[in-house]
């Protein structure tokens, strides 16, 4: 009987973050009430404060079910073991590897949609901006991390170091997704990053 009970807990929460995903996306996150996302998922206001403290604290769920891909690239480097050799070639492997789950995944697609453009980080979701930044934060050092490591590996020297190179190339990453997030039908996004992508490092000094 316990295992049941476990078992139902686990579908309600897993309803209410598919409802709260699909209503964010519709309405805006602040437009967004708790009780509409309970009604979206057949459940109660109360069924919602059993599984979550707040919005903020719903919000963060559903972008942790969603955000593996940026998470598998900066924290899982075995994924991209085969080219540790290689440090330029895993630096694009890495990018490669996020932009493909968005653009094939309709879920984290969706998710990250909401993230940059359906929300504001304000009152409940100020602790759902700082996990952001703490993220993006993450991806860019894992950048400059792979800059500095293939740099030493081709023998050259960044012109304008290792932290701005990763900025820059965090800014082109980002401004790729957010362009095709608003117009997907627009271009490929896999393809298009890989020839920017390349572009930039090419710039940078890199033989490719």
């Amino acid at each position: 009987m316990a295992r049941r009970t476990k078992q139902d807990a686990d579908a309600t929460r897993s309803r209410l973050l598919d409802a709260a995903e699909q209503v964010f996306y519709d309405k805006g996150v602040s437009r967004a009430s708790l009780n509409d996302i309970a009604c979206a998922a057949g459940a109660t206001r109360g069924a919602i404060y059993w599984h979550f403290k707040d919005k903020g604290d719903l919000f963060n769920a559903m972008m942790d079910r969603a955000t593996s891909p940026l998470q598998k690239a900066v924290h899982d480097d075995e994924a991209f073991s085969r080219a540790k050799e290689e440090p330029l070639q895993r630096l694009r492997d890495r990018i490669d590897y996020v932009l493909r789950s968005i653009s094939t995944d309709a879920r984290t697609c969706r998710v990250f949609e909401i993230a940059l453009f359906r929300v504001e980080y304000v009152d409940e979701l100020a602790s759902a901006r700082d996990r952001h930044m703490s993220e993006c934060g993450s991806f860019q050092q894992k950048l400059k991390d792979d800059l500095q490591d293939a740099a030493a590996a081709q023998g050259i020297t960044l012109p304008q170091g290792a932290q701005c190179a990763a900025i820059g190339l965090r800014s082109v990453f980002e401004g790729l997704m957010q362009i095709w997030l608003l117009n997907p039908a627009d271009f490929d996004l896999v393809a298009v990053s890989r020839t920017v992508v390349d572009a930039y490092l090419k710039g940078l000094g890199f033989r490719l």
